[in-house]
């Protein structure tokens, strides 16, 4: 990146217009009031430093520190859940130049590798708690979503861009919360058309054919299977919880619930028909 190395980066670097999207104002408006309510908000990014400053200068503004009490870059996710801090030490910074290794993390700012470990140690620090609370928010199975929940055993929000383009109708009466609760995607909308590949189908169901002449078998994929064992809730962008309440209570996938119950708004369409006759692949 600090080179002009290839031809991406001085792209990026040139047209930041033509790659990235500003962050919408009611995401910047909920982040401040996570922090209002005295919520600690970290950037986790497998990004280096100064690639990272030039995205969040442009998407959040060059105030984008204020958003996050601890920033850190380079972790090389999912490493960073995994490895001890033997294996991966955090490190500080200086003109995005990483440092020597620190023994241990004491106090919040902006940090370079590290691993999960030390960093819950500073979260019992910061909050005061034996056991904090951990919501991480992210948009790849492998890199976030996967290790956070299996080694970290942290909340997990999946951000799944595919659930954009499969949106069905919630019928008001079926709404778990008052309708004074209600999110940017939340309520009576028009059905949107189901967006599928034409080359690898459905993202969350397979047809299998059947033998002879049998009829075709409905499955849900692995990635579909991923969703509900790894994620707490899935969401198509922050934008659409952002205007929710903060004590909004959410449906979250589980054993004991039904597959689809993680999705919001709603699940995909995909997922809703003979929900009880679907086998799991």
């Amino acid at each position: 990146f600090l080179e002009d190395c290839g031809a991406y980066f001085p792209e990026v670097k040139n047209h930041p217009d033509k790659y990235l999207q500003r962050c919408p104002e009611s995401v910047k408006k909920w982040l401040k009031q996570l922090k209002s309510a005295g919520k600690i908000l970290l950037l986790i990014t497998s990004s280096h430093s100064d690639y990272c400053r030039l995205l969040c200068e442009y998407i959040l503004g060059n105030d984008f520190e204020e958003y996050f009490d601890i920033v850190i870059t380079n972790a090389l996710k999912p490493g960073f859940f995994s490895h001890t801090p033997n294996q991966r030490p955090f490190r500080t910074l200086e003109n995005d130049e990483e440092q020597e290794a620190l023994l241990s993390l004491d106090k919040p700012g902006w940090y370079s590798q590290g691993n999960a470990i030390q960093l819950y140690e500073l979260l019992k620090k910061m909050t005061g708690k034996l056991d904090p609370k951990v919501v991480y928010f992210g948009d790849s199975m492998h890199s976030d979503i996967f290790p956070a929940h299996h080694y970290s055993n942290w909340e997990t929000v999946f951000i799944l861009e595919e659930l954009l383009g499969d949106k069905v109708t919630v019928p008001a009466e079926t709404e778990s919360e008052p309708l004074e609760k209600k999110g940017k995607y939340e309520g009576d909308q028009p059905k949107a058309p189901y967006f599928v590949s034409k080359q690898w189908g459905s993202f969350f169901m397979d047809r299998l054919p059947g033998l002879e002449n049998a009829e075709e078998t409905l499955v849900r994929t692995w990635s579909c299977k991923c969703i509900s064992t790894y994620s707490t809730i899935a969401i198509p962008t922050l934008e659409a919880i952002a205007d929710l309440p903060l004590d909004y209570r959410f449906t979250r996938f589980s054993s004991n619930s039904s597959a689809t119950a993680g999705y919001y708004p709603s699940p995909p369409r995909a997922l809703l028909p003979n929900e009880e006759s679907v086998t799991m692949k």
